[in-house]
């Protein structure tokens, strides 16, 4: 868990990169207009969406999945270390405890969402260091640390439960019967085929069910894909916008943990599904209803917290009633993943007429 928290972290630390060189002038040093720039978020989630159905079948099947998403994680680092160089536009748990450790691994992106703007405070200030602008460092230095700490962890991420370092066997043992015990039997990437897979994952209503939730979802959860460009519009220079856009992510954490925690003792899920959602509504009301600084910031506060405080039961719903077989789950949980970011693609083209964001916010 702490390799895949960190790992969350690294990915989020360079997503945060796109949002963060807006305010460091990638948009005018590339000469790239509003509609090229938002087109660049929308290539980024279309080839996520793209690949998560492949790449967690592969995942899946594979008889070393922690080297396989540590080479993905390497990959990652070094396409984020390589827009340094662009120059133009065309350049493992039980079901009750599934919402805690959801909650636990998305803090890791949380985390980095928020670490994602401090760090970026720090790198921009090598701006026009060995005549390399500042934004361009934001890429190559975030991207070399992903692709180092991928080599590591191709060494420390088990590939199967008997195989997490550091337990000892009777540990292991207890691991393995545990998730067996909770699931009624243990995981066979044999009992069916990939193909079966998917095709049972999509005659399950469960899947359209939660899937549709989610979606609703990550609508609103785009926004954090511009969040320090909406945290620009309080009027703050640069650096205190960038300083800004942390507390939001880091109070997100907290509010996962808690209720991933009490959905978990409870062991409940709509309830800790919806109270989020509502928080959000009355967050995006305030935004676009409003100029006032103060009020504007609170409604910036909640966002994250009502997007990521939903979204991590969510995940462990469909985790949890789509557990077995073992194909199937892997197969529900990227269609989600994949489907559920789609949002991320059209939703660019809304982030214009600050500092309302109405279209948006609507």
């Amino acid at each position: 868990m702490p390799a895949m928290i960190v790992m969350y972290f690294l990915n989020y630390l360079d997503r945060q990169n796109i949002a963060s060189a807006k305010l460091a002038n990638i948009t005018g040093d590339l000469h790239l207009t509003d509609v090229q720039y938002q087109t660049c978020i929308s290539l980024l989630f279309i080839g996520y969406i793209l690949m998560q159905i492949p790449s967690n079948m592969i995942a899946g099947k594979t008889s070393y999945p922690a080297i396989y998403i540590c080479c993905a994680m390497a990959a990652w680092g070094a396409v984020s270390a390589c827009t340094a160089a662009v120059q133009n536009f065309a350049g493992l748990v039980i079901r009750k405890q599934m919402a805690l450790r959801t909650a636990i691994l998305f803090s890791g992106s949380m985390v980095g969402s928020a670490f994602g703007g401090l760090f970026a405070i720090g790198i921009l200030t090598l701006d026009g260091h060995q005549g390399i602008a500042g934004w361009r460092w934001l890429f190559l230095v975030e991207g070399t640390v992903t692709v180092f700490v991928s080599l590591i962890f191709a060494f420390i991420m088990p590939n199967q439960l008997q195989g997490v370092k550091g337990f000892s066997k009777e540990e292991q043992a207890y691991l393995y019967w545990n998730f067996g015990n909770d699931q009624g039997q243990q995981d066979d990437k044999d009992e069916l085929s990939v193909t079966k897979g998917i095709v049972f994952a999509l005659k399950d209503p469960k899947l359209w069910l939660l899937l549709g939730i989610l979606y609703c979802t990550y609508i609103c959860a785009a926004s954090l894909n511009f969040f320090p460009s909406v945290v620009s519009t309080l009027g703050y220079s640069r650096n205190k916008t960038l300083a800004l856009t942390a507390p939001p992510s880091l109070l997100c954490v907290p509010v996962m943990l808690v209720n991933g925690t009490i959905s978990d003792r409870k062991r409940k899920r709509f309830v800790y599904v919806m109270w989020p959602l509502v928080m959000c509504l009355i967050s995006m009301i305030i935004a676009v209803s409003t100029l006032n600084v103060g009020a504007r910031y609170f409604a910036m506060m909640l966002m994250p917290s009502s997007f990521y405080g939903s979204a991590i039961v969510t995940f462990s719903w469909i985790t949890a009633a789509m557990s077995q077989p073992a194909t199937k789950r892997a197969s529900a949980i990227a269609i989600v993943n994949a489907l559920a970011n789609t949002p991320n693609v059209w939703t660019s083209y809304l982030y214009y007429a600050p500092p309302r964001y109405t279209l948006r916010s609507s």
